[in-house]
């Protein structure tokens, strides 16, 4: 396993994941409820900046490997997980469309790991609709996290809920997008299994 400032930064965030969900389940006596929310909030953004600084990092320094281009994708997705699934614990997400989110990732990791066992990873390469959905989703994420009322105007929960609806629908889309361009392979792959 490679050991790298890239692939460390990737690991620091894999660790900060427990420290977002765990703020919420602390007693008060050590941290108050405004509190949490405001820790879980920056954690979430510290994890998110790791996410583009390790990726930034490794190419500009050369130092991209088969770990580290495995391990990113596992860390955001275990990130937008867990996030998704303490905020329908404290229910300022609708579960279903926490499950649309977390089976939208679950498919197109399943598909793209697919894709490379036969070589044609390429066809499912990242899109500019996924693109919009990440930062649709990881600016959703901390201002619910946060679900406070900003500057006395900006409420953070309706705004975030906002960023979370456009974050879902284009998740579907997305999907539906990698699904049409892998689907030439699984019809092929499919009919020469007969």
């Amino acid at each position: 396993m490679p050991f790298n400032i890239p692939i460390l930064l990737t690991w620091l965030r894999v660790a900060l994941i427990p420290l977002v969900v765990g703020v919420f389940y602390l007693p008060p006596s050590m941290l108050l409820h405004g509190d949490q929310n405001l820790v879980a909030t920056l954690v979430f953004i510290v994890a998110a900046v790791t996410d583009w600084f390790d990726g930034f990092l490794a190419r500009r320094w050369n130092q991209t490997s088969a770990f580290g281009a495995f391990l990113d994708p596992v860390a955001d997705k275990l990130m937008v997980a867990g996030a998704l699934l303490v905020l329908v614990q404290l229910d300022r997400v609708n579960a279903v469309l926490a499950f649309i989110i977390i089976g939208r990732e679950i498919t197109i990791s399943a598909l793209r790991e697919w894709m490379a066992q036969i070589g044609a990873s390429k066809s499912v390469a990242v899109s500019s609709i996924g693109k919009i959905k990440t930062a649709a989703q990881m600016t959703a994420i901390p201002l619910l996290l946060y679900h406070e009322v900003i500057f006395g105007a900006i409420d953070t929960h309706v705004w975030g809920e906002k960023l979370l609806w456009i974050a879902c629908v284009l998740t579907v889309w997305s999907m539906f997008y990698y699904l049409r361009l892998a689907w030439p392979l699984i019809k092929e792959k499919a009919g020469s299994l007969h």
